[in-house]
């Protein structure tokens, strides 16, 4: 189907198609007309959609202010830290984090020029201007575009004679190694032919002043900011990045510009054709709370964003919405869930698991720690909720499910680990593993806070099939004191209205408090030894301190 523009409940110029390099990685969960409506960069939502932010929820924002500060203005880099700390906007714990990801960056910059000088390659200096590879015509072509725009987001960088480019793409936590070679390619083709230009909120790119000597050269590095380490992705010469761009990065930018097909998922809150879209289902209200004191931009939220909110909404602010990670090793419970349901998923992919032969390795886990892992996966297998399931059935395994409360403004997101038809309703099914049946003395919503969710995410017609066949099953695998594996299985009716009720509640309990937060404020505890964000929490190191 082709893709028709503007989009009810949308307006603007659709002439010009801007794209960047997140569109180049084609996420499978990200929805296809929905990158292609943000390439029209000059449609928006009618009436136009809330934006407002009472923090910063860019995590690489605070970095790129000071680099810029540093690069651009010529400011010391202490000073210009400093002016960080005092700045409202950041939150006090994404501040630290900027502060050592700054210096992170200009120790890796200074080591690559190094080596530039070592191989007998010119210095290069900051470049201020975006460099903007730009096509136009006087004819609208069969997308209705006039003018196309190529952007690519990082830190530039040109020797005095611009003879050579190089461009850092900057990655929040560790250096990204899986960027598509269509991502690459068209990152070294920008910096290739791109002009100097400058941006403008709702506007094309407009000229600006620069270099606009064609190079002989272009360099992409990678840098993971948390991290600090760095590589390069590509050292080629200007005509060796245009081929790769037609091999590689021009295919990739077609589809995306002309893709139609619906996959609703955390990419609406960024979309604005939403507010009139066939998708996600509707679910006013559906949390049961009322909104923040000031309008803000939508957001989207999952059980998991809750429970973390409750525990500490530092940590959420942190973790779950700028996405920092402390890079420090995980435990080996975290790594042995991940390993059972990596396999589970692999095998359910192609039906009942339970003739699987168990794995003699699993990834991320030592000699030491597979019998244990290899324990619940048998345990699980001597139960799989596909067996028997008829050939007619559907499933889907960790499929994204997702509901819209447009009064809210706020996008539901759950990932069940299984979801399959029986008989007309869908079975919503999650396996957990833990230590030992974690549930007991504590109702089972409350426990897994997850159940709640989708008691409500059903209670709004999703996935959809018949409500009155419809289930929600919780699957425990755990050892005994033996280290025998052991499973615990339990059914939820979304339907029953007690049922219902006890699981808006809950809801309602956890995200009253995440719906108005402005501040995202620590709440020390027992869950600071563990906390990933530890070492940028002022609060959590004096609790831990003070024990």
């Amino acid at each position: 189907m082709p893709l028709h523009l503007p989009p009810p409940g949308t307006n603007g110029d659709i002439r010009l198609i801007r794209t960047s390099l997140p569109l180049l990685r084609e996420d499978p969960q990200d929805c296809p007309r929905g990158n292609a409506l943000r390439a029209r960069a000059l449609l928006a939502q009618v009436p136009p959609r809330r934006r407002g932010k009472p923090v910063e929820d860019f995590a690489l924002g605070p970095v790129m202010s000071v680099l810029d500060a540093v690069e651009h203005e010529g400011e010391d880099t202490e000073s210009a830290l400093t002016r960080l700390l005092k700045h409202q906007k950041y939150h006090a714990g994404h501040v630290s984090w900027a502060e050592s990801a700054v210096r992170s960056y200009l120790l890796a910059r200074a080591e690559r020029e190094a080596q530039r000088h070592a191989l007998g390659r010119p210095p290069t200096l900051p470049v201020r201007a975006q460099w903007t590879a730009i096509t136009e015509s006087e004819v609208p072509d069969a997308r209705g575009a006039i003018r196309y725009e190529r952007t690519a987001w990082g830190r530039r960088y040109a020797s005095a004679d611009g003879s050579e480019r190089e461009m850092w793409l900057l990655s929040v936590n560790s250096v990204k190694g899986d960027r598509p070679p269509a991502e690459i390619a068209e990152a070294a083709a920008v910096a290739a032919t791109g002009i100097p230009s400058r941006s403008a909120f709702r506007d094309i790119f407009r000229p600006a002043a620069g270099s606009t000597v064609r190079p002989k050269r272009v360099r992409i590095i990678g840098i993971g900011c948390g991290s600090g380490d760095h590589d390069v992705l590509a050292d080629w010469t200007a005509d060796e990045a245009e081929r790769r761009f037609t091999e590689h990065a021009k295919p990739v930018l077609r589809r995306v510009i002309e893709g139609d097909r619906l996959n609703p998922g955390s990419s609406c809150t960024r979309c604005e054709g939403l507010a009139a879209c066939a998708q996600p289902p509707r679910a006013p209200g559906v949390l049961g709370v009322t909104g923040p004191r000031r309008p803000r931009a939508r957001r989207s939220v999952s059980a998991s964003d809750l429970r973390v909110h409750a525990r500490c909404p530092a940590q959420f602010h942190l973790t779950r919405v700028l996405h920092l990670k402390s890079g420090d090793p995980e435990s080996e419970p975290i790594r042995r869930g991940r390993a059972v349901d990596e396999w589970l998923n692999l095998r359910h992919g192609n039906g009942c698991c339970r003739t699987a032969p168990l794995p003699d390795a699993l990834p991320g886990l030592s000699s030491a720690e597979l019998p244990t892992a290899l324990a619940l996966l048998a345990e699980h297998q001597r139960a799989c909720p596909l067996d028997g399931l008829p050939s007619g059935e559907a499933v889907r395994v960790q499929p994204r499910l997702t509901a819209y409360d447009p009064e809210l403004d706020v996008v539901l997101i759950a990932d069940p680990d299984l979801l399959y038809t029986r008989s007309g309703g869908w079975i919503w099914h999650e396996t957990k593993t833990a230590a030992k049946p974690p549930w007991e003395g504590r109702a089972l919503m409350e426990t897994y806070a997850q159940l709640a969710f989708a008691v409500l995410m059903m209670s709004a017609g999703v996935p959809g099939g018949d409500p009155r066949r419809s289930l929600i099953e919780l699957e425990v695998l755990y050892l005994d004191a033996e280290g025998t594996g052991k499973s615990r299985c339990e059914e939820i009716d979304p339907g029953d209205p007690d049922t219902l009720a006890e699981a808006r509640r809950i809801i309602a309990g956890l995200a009253g408090p995440w719906a108005v937060d402005e501040t995202y404020a620590p709440k020390p505890g027992g869950h600071c030894g563990g906390c990933d964000m530890i070492t940028h929490c002022a609060a959590g190191r004096a609790h831990l301190e003070a024990r």
